[in-house]
Order: C-alpha cells, then sequence, then structure tokens
C-alpha cells in the first residue's frame, strides 16, 4: 500500500506544543491532528530539547522542534541530492556493509564533499525512497527494533582441567594485546538437510575469520579439522583456542598434544564469554542463514563468504578490515623473527 507522506508543519508541532501543555495524550493529539500516533511519538522523541544543566528547559518546544527537523532534512538532502554517494551508499549496503563500516570507510578516504554520517545513512534506509528499495533488508538485523534471539540449547562438556577454565585464561588474552588467540564454536543448520555444520574460527586481536565445514558433530571429526587448519599456521599465530562445552569440542587433548595450544572453556551457556565469536556468527549468519543447505555449497563457496567478512572495515579496527590487520600481525612478526637469525 502506498501512502504518500507529508512533514510536520510548523503550526502542527506548535498545536502538538500547546496540547502537551494541557496534559493531552499523544494518541488524541493524534486523532486532532489527523496524523498516526506513531508519528506524533516519533516527533516528540526525536525533537524534543533536553539540557542536563537544567531540566526546567527540557521538554517539546515547536519551534525548536522545527529547526532540528529541518537539519536533519538537510543532512538527507546532502546524501540524496549526490548520486556519486548515494550509488556508493546503495552498493557497500548490499555488499553488505552496515551503515557504521560505510560511513567509517568514508571517513578514512578523506574525500572532500563525499562523506555522510551513518545517522543520516540509516535516516536513508528508513525513508520513502530508501523503502520503496528495502535496504533495510540489507541491515544485519533487518527490523528497526531487535528481535529475542534464541540460541540453540548447548550440551555440556564435563571432564574438563580447571586449569583450562576460562577465568584462568592469561590477561593478554582477555584484553586482546597478543596476537594468535583464538575463538571457536559451531553453526548448526536445519535438521532437514542432516548433520552437516559449521565450525568458525575468529582471532580475538584482527577479528579474522576460518569457515571449516563438518559432515557431522563428532568431536573427532570436528575437533581434527580444527586441527588441520591451524597447522597451517606458524606458532605465533596459535597460541590459544577458547571454546563453549559443547560436546563436539570433547577431544580437546587433540589441540593440546598437536598444536601445543592452550584450549580455554567458557562457563555452562554463558556464550557472551566468547562474544567475538558470537558477533562474527551473526555476521555469517547474514549470508548462510539457518534455512541453507550446506550439503550445496563447496569449500570455494564457503572461503567467498569468509573473504568478504575479512574484507569489510570494523570500527573496533579504526575502519580497518581483518584481512589487514592478521596479516600485518604475520608480517610483523616474521621480521623480527628475520632479525633474529
Amino acid at each position: 500500500m502506498s501512502q504518500n507522506y507529508c512533514h510536520l508543519s510548523l503550526d502542527e508541532r506548535r498545536t502538538i506544543f500547546n496540547l502537551l501543555g494541557k496534559n493531552i495524550s499523544k494518541t488524541e493529539i493524534a486523532q486532532i491532528l489527523g496524523r498516526h500516533r506513531s508519528t506524533i511519538f516519533r516527533e516528540v522523541r526525536r525533537n524534543s530539547f533536553y539540557l542536563a544543566e537544567d531540566q526546567r528547559c527540557n521538554g517539546y518546544f515547536h519551534v525548536n522542534a522545527q529547526e532540528l527537523a529541518r537539519r536533519r532534512r538537510a543532512k538527507l538532502k546532502k546524501l540524496i541530492r549526490n548520486e556519486a554517494l548515494k550509488a556508493y551508499v546503495i552498493d557497500k549496503l548490499h555488499f553488505p556493509w552496515s551503515p557504521d563500516q560505510i560511513a567509517g570507510h568514508l571517513k578514512r578516504l578523506g574525500i572532500e564533499g563525499f562523506y555522510v554520517c551513518r545517522e543520516t545513512i540509516y535516516d536513508f534506509i528508513y525513508s520513502a525512497e530508501g523503502r520503496a528499495l528495502q535496504l533495510y533488508r540489507c541491515l544485519r538485523r533487518s527490523f528497526k527494533h531487535r528481535r529475542k534471539r534464541f540460541r540453540r540449547k548447548p550440551r555440556h562438556l564435563r571432564g574438563i582441567p580447571h586449569k583450562w577454565s576460562i577465568h584462568n585464561r592469561p590477561e593478554a588474552v582477555c584484553d586482546r594485546s597478543n596476537f594468535g588467540h583464538w575463538e571457536g564454536d559451531l553453526i548448526i543448520f536445519k535438521r532437514e538437510y542432516g548433520q552437516t555444520n559449521l565450525t568458525t574460527l575468529v582471532e580475538r586481536k584482527s577479528r579474522y575469520t576460518v569457515m571449516i565445514k563438518n559432515q557431522n558433530r563428532r568431536s573427532e571429526v570436528v575437533t581434527n579439522k580444527i586441527k588441520d587448519k591451524l597447522t597451517a599456521l606458524p606458532r605465533y599465530a596459535r597460541q590459544s583456542l577458547t571454546l563453549d562445552r559443547g560436546s563436539e569440542f570433547a577431544a580437546w587433548k587433540v589441540l593440546e598434544k598437536h598444536l601445543k595450544l592452550g584450549s580455554y572453556y567458557c562457563d555452562p551457556r554463558s556464550p557472551w564469554q566468547k562474544g567475538t565469536n558470537e558477533n562474527t556468527n551473526s555476521r555469517i549468519r547474514q549470508f548462510l542463514p539457518s534455512e541453507t543447505n550446506l550439503n550445496e555449497l563447496s569449500t570455494a563457496d564457503l572461503n567467498a563468504v569468509a573473504k568478504r567478512i575479512n574484507h569489510t572495515p570494523r570500527r573496533c579496527l579504526n575502519y580497518r578490515t581483518p584481512h589487514e590487520v592478521f596479516y600485518n600481525h604475520l608480517h610483523q612478526a616474521e621480521d623480527q623473527i628475520a632479525c633474529l637469525t
């Protein structure tokens, strides 16, 4: 259903101001003005004035609200009128980059007249033009409001030595000051496609992501594939691995024996203790939703997804990409070793 939308006028904002002063509810104000109630709620929320130093000045004022709305539209027009900038933003949203990543990357480029902040990009996504293009579908969460996330119930792993508890993980691992410390997890897909699943490994400092396809969840299968993948890295690039207590990681002694790395395990039902991996998994779900049939995807297909994730700039990396940071650390370490030999 298409509907032309007209911005609130100064007279309408004056009416809102006067009626709020009479303690008329926002729902009643919407009926008086012939507007949708969400329009009035959004107007008051976005254009109210707040001053921490003197709370007597706080509230909704029609003149101030008109000016705030004018400035916001001016920023949006800057994006809409600049066809090259708009095309760039739309292209990156489909990549898909987040508004924050796009704005941060544009700032790094430093091209005069070719920058827009992330809030303006969000405004554009939910503008009439952005909605017509369904740009909101490019966001990691395709709705305005966050939805409750349901996680699979973990199958707890017992018999792990206390020394491998996450609470005994060195500070240098926790604060990301050292390179070569990884987090791992399993991504599960619809049961109708069989037991095929995905191991995800993320290096904590660089956020570099590795994806491994498994035919089932047997611990020896999952663990041996992790061993084979990490063996290719030099020792300084694989110092520790943090996992949850799922039974798929029961063969932890294989990693300790063959890779000589420390394995640390989260507390039961505590996925946030390896938040880097959890965040990365949500990025992967953009490309591989739960209804994906992994049996139809080759290793090359999965590597292509990992490449896109690793070549996307991150705010936490000062808008560098995980690929840049990971290989910079590898090269720096190799140079240091070369100087010692």
